[in-house]
């Protein structure tokens, strides 16, 4: 007889009153310079980078991730750990940046491998240390294979049609498996101002001598 009854009871319970799994939604956003590239959260496959992002829908109430890793044939991999929860349709951002593990320029002979980064906020802008063509941002960044044991770049210019083109001296050199981050912020070119061309003395002469001939022929 009482399970009767309490089986009448949860019949009778409202579809609404059961708790919805997992809770309220909410995403994370991960950045990375190389599309293509696989997320995985806590060792589960979450999607590809396309357009330098990935984002990765959660659940407020559910367990939270703890590492994430971004991975790609050629790049090193990158792991690190999830610090923070977002909340009810908030997004919280995650960054990586992966390094190529071939050489992408000539190699030289000897030394150990580092790379410099560069960060702009113009896409397509060609980038040059020391006179020597590297490459042009993408997605907000160009990374830079170098040997450590190599000679020093002294200076890098970043620039685009349109533009002020950006120079600034490199003070910091990569070690051993390190990434050194340099910045080039580019501004539009001034519009220039058409200026009106002087009237040529000629002409000036041509036509006060008209208006002379024309004076004199009036009174004559």
């Amino acid at each position: 007889m009482l399970l009767m009854v309490a089986g009448c009871c949860f019949a009778i319970l409202p579809a609404g009153a059961q708790a919805p799994i997992g809770g309220d939604r909410a995403w994370y956003a991960v950045h990375c310079n190389v599309d293509g590239a696989s997320v995985f959260f806590d060792g589960d496959y979450k999607g590809d980078i396309q357009g330098g992002i990935l984002y990765v829908e959660a659940y407020t109430t559910g367990t939270p991730y703890r590492t994430y890793s971004v991975q790609k044939e050629g790049y090193s991999t990158f792991t690190d750990s999830i610090d923070g929860v977002p909340g009810k349709g908030e997004t919280f951002d995650l960054y990586a940046t992966l390094n190529p593990t071939q050489p992408t320029q000539p190699p030289v002979i000897g030394g150990d491998i580092g790379w410099y980064t560069v960060h702009s906020n113009v896409n397509g802008a060609s980038v040059m240390f020391d006179n020597t063509y590297q490459g042009v941002i993408t997605n907000g960044i160009l990374t830079i294979q170098v040997y450590t044991t190599g000679t020093p770049y002294s200076t890098y210019t970043v620039s685009m049609d349109g533009y002020l083109p950006y120079t600034a001296p490199i003070t910091s050199y990569p070690a051993k498996g390190q990434t050194v981050d340099l910045y080039a912020t580019l501004n539009s070119a001034p519009t220039p101002t058409p200026t009106k061309s002087p009237v040529p003395a000629g002409i000036v002469l041509s036509a006060l001598a008209a208006v002379g001939f024309l004076a004199l022929a009036r009174k004559e």
